[in-house]
């Protein structure tokens, strides 16, 4: 469905078509400059690292509604293979595994979404082919992903263990979360949003992890501009609120945050063992190091973010 005018402006308000040149395939990526990344490292005091990532296993998030979005699948291709035929000379085993991209934790790139014909920075979508992926705004294109992170804890702003119900995050929101925390979002840092939403997935419950989930809304976009974040990430499934805002725009976020402001974005990032070292020392900023799998061509990268702090 077309994006409502209203949206459309906001879209070009928050545009970042030609900021860092014609051929930019990075977008908010490029706001990650050599100052961010030793705010980052300055930010890492104690050196305690925490793993953001899900497991990588069968019994991931997954549950079907997206065909071809397989949760991990692991298997062994050899087992203590002797390779002079003596097992008593040298033996090694060797695995493979199989998987949506976007199936667990992952970084979502430019190419994943789009309207109109029209990728970020005004490149066409064809350049996504079934046989070849994405000639261009590939993950190969990300490069290495070090900063400063910076947690907003929404769910303790509101003082919820989660959400009953979809909830859409405004930039109101992520103000009253800065004051919070005692922290200033910089350009460059990237904003990592924790929900609560993982408690349904502790429970078994992957549906209620599906559907309702609360997250970004429309009302957070030029919040996201004006703070020149490099990248958000979230604890949930979709990113964004589910259901939608508007029954009339179908995953208004991704559209504008991918295609128009060529914001970074990524979901499933398990947030929960942070938080709570956030909320007992009361600091709410690290060092992020979350480069995805170099995938050529590929719309997503796979990802085991790490924070230190």
């Amino acid at each position: 469905m077309p994006l409502p005018q209203e949206l459309k402006a906001l879209a070009a308000k928050v545009s970042n078509w030609g900021r860092w040149g014609e051929d930019d395939q990075r977008g908010t990526l490029n706001l990650i400059t050599p100052e961010a990344v030793q705010r980052g490292v300055a930010a890492a005091r104690r050196g305690e690292s925490f793993l953001l990532s899900i497991p990588y296993n069968r019994d991931g998030p997954q549950t079907g509604v997206i065909p071809g979005r397989i949760n991990p699948q692991h298997k062994m291709i050899m087992v203590n293979g002797a390779f002079t035929g003596d097992p008593a000379d040298f033996t090694t085993s060797d695995d493979a595994v199989e998987l949506g991209i976007q199936a667990a934790t992952h970084w979502d790139t430019l190419a994943h979404a789009g309207y109109e014909g029209l990728l970020y920075n005004n490149i066409p979508d064809t350049v996504i082919t079934e046989e070849g992926g994405a000639a261009k705004l590939g993950i190969e294109h990300f490069g290495p992903i070090v900063t400063r992170g910076v947690l907003a804890d929404i769910a303790r702003l509101k003082g919820v263990e989660y959400f009953d119900e979809g909830y859409a995050i405004t930039g109101d929101d992520f103000e009253s979360a800065e004051r919070q925390a005692g922290v200033t979002v910089e350009p460059g840092d990237i904003l990592l949003v924790r929900t609560g939403q993982m408690e349904w997935l502790r429970r078994g419950d992957k549906v209620r992890f599906n559907d309702p989930s609360p997250g970004i809304g429309v009302g957070a976009l030029e919040y996201f501009h004006d703070k020149g974040v490099a990248a958000v990430a979230t604890d949930t499934l979709v990113f964004e609120v589910w259901p939608c805002e508007d029954p009339a725009a179908l995953l208004p976020v991704h559209m504008i945050d991918l295609r128009d402001m060529g914001l970074v974005q990524g979901q499933l990032w398990q947030l929960d063992e942070l938080a709570a070292d956030c909320a007992r020392d009361g600091v709410y900023e690290f060092l992020l190091a979350a480069t995805p799998l170099p995938i050529t061509h590929a719309v997503g990268g796979a990802v085991a973010p790490t924070a230190t702090k």
